[in-house]
């Protein structure tokens, strides 16, 4: 972890954010210090840009608050579309082979009971049934959850993500282990976006490569001239990415460790004084 600017650093061209536990904590808004920054700097001719694991219907309130013009990369970056038009530039979804594995296993009997599976399929939500973890991810997301009752009735679909969601966080902890066992990173990308939270997407799927996809193919621009900041473990590769990638206070150790700059907590409007350090403090 390095405690301030890289001796180099280049002007950021492009600033993108994640959203929950970065620029979105307890109170599921963003804060007013945090909305300033980010106006402060499209002022300077900075882009911004949206970088969630989050659906594409939850996400865009976020992006339509803090007045981004570039598309909305949602699903770790396996969905990106322009809130503005509805313009579709990317979805990579599951292999079907594979959509039906991970089921198989969180159909497991020693599983099953203990883990909400979520299929995401079109931009909607499909699960077993309602349960009270379910209706509380609703409510924070802001989206209708479909019952299905039996998700095998999908396996036909395009899914674009799986989720296993579960307060029981060991176990979650040991199921994302079982899983990089079984599956190499070219089979699967295995990634928690919060600790409850085990999600699996297309092996081609992270924010990184989303982030770079942005910023190279359709800005011009290269990764010194990108700021991104994040929380957890599927910010991994967009800070990796970035020239100058900041981690949140609190994120995970292993987050912190590999960014340019750790900044204070959400709750502390850490995105907010990551923005006035890098981006502001150049004007």
């Amino acid at each position: 972890m390095a405690n301030s600017a890289p001796a180099d650093l280049a002007d950021i061209r492009l600033l993108v954010v994640d959203l929950d536990g970065t620029v979105v904590g307890a109170s599921n808004q963003i804060s007013p210090r945090v909305k300033q920054a980010v106006q402060a700097a499209q002022a300077q001719g900075v882009a911004v840009a949206i970088a969630t694991g989050r659906m594409y219907q939850s996400a865009r309130r976020f992006h339509a608050d803090l007045g981004s013009r570039l598309p909305l990369m949602t699903y770790q970056g396996a969905l990106i579309k322009d809130p503005a038009d509805d313009t579709l530039h990317r979805h990579w979804h599951l292999p079907k082979h594979y959509t039906q594995q991970l089921l198989d296993f969180y159909e497991q009997p020693s599983v099953r009971e203990a883990v909400s599976v979520h299929f995401y399929i079109d931009d909607q939500l499909y699960v077993r049934e309602i349960t009270a973890e379910t209706e509380a991810y609703a409510a924070r997301s802001s989206i209708e959850p479909i019952a299905v009752g039996d998700l095998r009735t999908l396996l036909d679909a395009d899914v674009t993500k799986i989720l296993a969601q579960s307060s029981n966080v060991p176990l979650i902890d040991d199921l994302l282990v079982t899983l990089r066992q079984r599956y190499l990173p070219t089979e699967l990308y295995l990634t928690k976006s919060v600790d409850i939270f085990l999600e699996a997407t297309h092996p081609a799927v992270n924010k990184g490569n989303a982030v770079r996809h942005l910023a190279e193919a359709m800005l011009g621009l290269n990764a010194s001239q990108v700021m991104a900041i994040g929380d957890n473990f599927n910010d991994f590769e967009m800070l990796q990415y970035a020239g100058v990638g900041v981690a949140m206070g609190n994120a995970p150790e292993g987050v912190q460790a590999i960014a340019d700059w750790v900044a204070p907590s959400v709750e502390a409007d850490g995105a907010a004084i990551a923005i006035e350090k890098f981006i502001l403090a150049k004007s």
